[in-house]
């Protein structure tokens, strides 16, 4: 019998989207001559806690699958990553969604969602949310494509609402254009998170939709002049910009061979979350971050294959991504 859930215990707690990755066994093949797929638990919200849990955080997931075989499938995996899935709900209606990815490169994979009509994370309501948990969790791991209709987007507003801007709020600029009817759109609804985070995470497309600049320096200046403690801007192939009020610096990137580019940005945000709740200094926060992102990205999978502690170590002692090490 499993034992009962605890709040008092929990560290990590994630809000968006689930979904079932199918990932091509054949690399820089077009996805109509791959012959063979592996399934796994995916969506970057789903991604990220399963990465917190590997580092050893008490995580939990905010979402809703569909009531179908794959929806057991996500709460399954997600006990077996030591993810809680109590606060999962079950749409009647909606089927859970599966995502193809094409490694054609593997360094820049495409992805294809199949959500019709829509994913059941959108019709995430308030009355679903577990405000206890909300309230009271060290850090709380928003993604922005919740807000990209309703009744998700009034159900992220409440929840950050609910967090009043408290130590650590996070939101993950997550922009998906297949998710939106416009660019204009997304800022106008991805925009107003800032002004309820205190840190905020996003590539160069995605903080031009949120604060209107794809400069990194610029951006991070205009996220922390509304509020933001913490910065951090994805430059992709130069590394990651990190940014407080109080020092900034670049934290180059760790080259690898790659083997799919997905999961990545999920592992560097599972790490994230850790290092803010160690209480480390951002630039050593950003840098095993960028070390479990560079070891994802030299595996296949994404939530199976997040690193553990000793993982990123090894990485960073010796520059090589190492095979499975139980920390």
């Amino acid at each position: 019998m499993t034992a009962p859930f605890d709040l008092r215990t929990l560290q990590v707690l994630t809000f968006g989207r689930s979904s079932v990755d199918l990932y091509p066994e054949q690399h820089n093949v077009a996805l109509a001559d791959v012959d063979t797929f592996r399934k796994s638990i995916g969506g970057s919200p789903t991604n990220v806690a399963a990465a917190a849990a590997r580092l050893g955080r008490r995580a939990a997931l905010i979402n809703r699958v569909g009531n179908d075989p794959f929806g057991e499938y996500i709460r399954r995996g997600l006990r077996r990553f030591g993810v809680h899935d109590g606060f999962i709900t079950t749409d009647p209606d909606l089927l859970t969604p599966v995502v193809f990815c094409e490694l054609l490169p593997p360094e820049e994979p495409s992805i294809y969602f199949y959500r019709e009509p829509r994913g059941p994370d959108m019709n995430v309501t308030v009355d679903d949310l577990p405000v206890d948990a909300i309230r009271s969790v060290p850090l709380f791991w928003a993604s922005a494509s919740l807000f990209a209709a309703e009744p998700s987007r009034s159900a992220a507003m409440e929840a950050l609402r609910l967090r009043a801007r408290s130590a650590h709020t996070v939101i993950d600029l997550d922009y998906r254009p297949m998710f939106w009817e416009s660019r204009e759109q997304a800022t106008e609804f991805i925009s107003p998170s800032i002004d309820m985070c205190t840190v905020a995470v996003g590539n160069r497309d995605e903080c031009e939709i949120a604060v209107g600049t794809r400069l990194p320096d610029e951006a991070a200046d205009r996220m922390l002049e509304r509020g933001v403690s913490l910065a951090v801007v994805k430059l992709g192939a130069e590394g990651v910009l990190v940014a407080t009020a109080e020092s900034r610096t670049v934290i180059d990137p760790i080259r690898v061979p790659v083997v799919c580019g997905l999961g990545a940005g999920d592992a560097f945000g599972g790490s994230l979350c850790h290092g803010l709740l160690a209480g480390w200094d951002p630039t050593e926060i950003v840098t095993r971050a960028n070390a479990a992102g560079a070891i994802v990205a030299g595996r296949l999978m994404c939530s199976d294959d997040m690193p553990t502690a000793a993982e990123i170590d090894h990485l960073l002692e010796t520059g090589i991504v190492p095979e499975r090490i139980v920390s």
